[in-house]
């Protein structure tokens, strides 16, 4: 049975047991460090017999005209244990700790044509925001570099 649950900066040794895929780079330590401690930055992951294998991420903040929200970063499942579920179960531990800490919208972007990230958002209870129902309309992303 896979174990889901919010990590602490007491989890960090857990992200040196990963499966294959859960992330997009190698992890770094120190980066793991500063996530963890930083107490606006919460992980959702699974955990199989001692491994990670599916994380969901998120930051909490507060706007000067908004109430606090959840911006979803990334969900991540293990080729290994895709299409059992797990993505849901974490995606759903994950929004109930950003309703736990007083969270009352939580968002997330997703490609146009991610149909696996669609159908999870929307297994979740997500629903395509009304300005964004246009099916031409695809996310733009703006990167900026050190020295940019």
């Amino acid at each position: 049975m896979v174990d889901i649950r919010i990590l602490t900066i007491r989890d960090a040794q857990l992200f040196s047991s990963i499966a294959d895929d859960v992330f997009d780079e190698p992890i770094n330590p120190e980066y793991v460090a500063a996530f963890l401690a930083d107490p606006r930055h919460h992980i959702a992951v699974g955990i199989d017999d001692g491994v990670i294998v599916g994380f969901a991420s998120g930051v909490d903040y507060i706007h000067p005209d908004k109430p606090a929200e959840l911006w979803i970063n990334e969900v991540g499942v293990a080729p290994t244990h895709q299409g059992r579920g797990l993505g849901r179960r974490i995606l759903d531990c994950l929004l109930s700790h950003g309703r736990s800490i007083g969270c009352h919208t939580a968002w997330v972007v997703t490609e146009n044509g991610n149909a696996p990230a669609k159908a999870l958002y929307a297994s979740a209870g997500g629903t395509v925001d009304a300005d964004e129902d246009d099916r031409d309309a695809q996310p733009v992303l703006f990167v900026f570099q050190e020295g940019a």
